[in-house]
């Protein structure tokens, strides 16, 4: 079981998908903040770090226009 951490953004619901992939959780999360801090301006943004063992994906980390949520805020 290997687990990666993903950062993953969209621009439009259901739209393409941008994303990186890490074995460190440590950078998907510094591409996370980038992101969110390039496109916190735009109000369809969704931007997430994941955790994805095997086929098992989590969010870890949720930004949308109306805040940062995470597992244990929702």
């Amino acid at each position: 079981m290997q687990t990666k951490y993903l950062a993953r953004l969209r621009f439009v619901a259901n739209g393409p998908i941008v994303e990186g992939e890490w074995n460190v959780l440590g950078t998907a999360r510094d591409r996370y903040t980038e992101w969110v801090g390039l496109y916190s301006k735009n109000p369809a943004a969704v931007i997430q770090v994941i955790e994805k063992t095997d086929d098992q994906e989590r969010a870890l980390h949720t930004w949308t226009a109306h805040g940062e949520t995470t597992p244990e805020s929702t």
